[in-house]
């Protein structure tokens, strides 16, 4: 009886598949890393070819990495997110006074956006040729830090022994109220409006918002009580 010869390894298993694996994520980085420093510099109205030499790579190896230029601007859109949230994610876990807390979450949000202002243009609308239209990414940020502020919102008011079911519907609102104040503030090239005025109204406007709701609850409180005593 003939001697059992074993099969030869496949590709996965012999580590081929795993180094290419990692080349080609070295290389996506590589791009992202290249677009975002392209827009941060030049302005948002990128294109492939661009990119592409930024990298150092040919424009070919571009078309290899990503399925298409929406692939691209979306997996840049995460990647911009990724860098928004490094400087957002300290002011979703409140210190201090309920004030203050208010404060440093619009003071590091405005910072960024003053940091980086053609990174968050093209967050919200992309470039002139290529238009953000439905981006998962940045939907899906924006629904995961308000889902964050109904949590807390949602675990105040039980703790105040009221119905929690306006937590999400505010938590929401506010998330909306500073991204539309934010973006026209952006795109009006002749607003006489500075930042720290922009964060005086983002900074009394959520109060505003918070105080008028839960005083409608029944639920009264100093913005200069620590926000460790609402829960």
């Amino acid at each position: 009886m003939p001697e059992k010869v074993d099969a030869a390894p496949r590709p996965e298993s012999d580590g081929r598949a795993t180094r290419w694996d990692d080349h080609k994520a070295d290389r996506r980085d590589r791009i992202l890393d290249a677009a975002m420093a392209a827009i941060d510099e030049g302005g948002a109205d990128i294109g492939v070819k661009q990119i592409a030499e930024r990298a150092g790579v040919p424009r070919s190896v571009v078309y290899r990495v990503f399925k298409d230029r929406g692939d691209l601007d979306e997996q840049l859109r995460a990647r911009i997110l990724e860098r928004l949230m490094e400087h957002v994610t300290p002011g979703l876990t409140p210190e201090g006074t309920i004030e203050e807390a208010i404060a440093n979450a619009v003071d590091n949000y405005l910072r960024w956006i003053v940091e980086s202002p053609r990174l968050h243009q093209f967050l919200g609308i992309g470039s002139a040729s290529h238009r953000t239209t439905g981006s998962r990414a940045v939907t899906g940020t924006k629904t995961a830090i308000a889902v964050q502020l109904s949590a807390m919102l949602d675990a105040i008011l039980r703790t105040q022994g009221k119905d929690p079911a306006l937590a999400e519907t505010m938590a929401f609102g506010l998330i909306g109220l500073v991204d539309v104040s934010v973006n026209r503030w952006l795109s009006s090239s002749q607003s006489e409006v500075g930042i720290d005025q922009l964060a005086d109204f983002l900074t009394v406007s959520i109060w505003q918002v918070l105080d008028g709701n839960l005083r409608r609850m029944g639920v009264t409180i100093d913005p200069t009580t620590p926000v460790s005593r609402l829960f």
